[in-house]
């Protein structure tokens, strides 16, 4: 059987979680600054490259100081992060039509 490093887990675990807010707040910022800008795609465009290098770059600072365990934790936080994201986003647009 495989040792699991918990620790490691849960070090990349917090860490995901810190960094996967961060994404989705400026994601959240990006597309309300989108609905009012004049070249909406330009700064989508560079939100997300933004966005993107900052999340992969933390993850490979993880994986890289802390190993495959920790990147793993770093993982699965991004995924629940992103479940909670998109589930108060539909919670805050019950009262829109769809």
């Amino acid at each position: 059987m495989i040792p699991t490093d918990w620790s490691a887990m849960m070090l990349g675990g917090a860490a995901g979680a810190a960094v996967s807010a961060l994404y989705f707040a400026g994601l959240a910022w990006s597309m309300g600054h989108a609905l009012r800008a004049r070249s909406p795609v330009a700064l989508l465009a560079l939100s997300a490259a933004i966005r993107i290098a900052i999340l992969l770059a933390a993850g490979w600072a993880v994986a890289m100081q802390a190993g495959p365990w920790a990147a793993l934790g770093y993982a699965a936080a991004f995924v629940v992060v992103r479940i909670g994201a998109i589930t108060a986003a539909k919670i805050g647009n019950a009262g829109h039509a769809p």
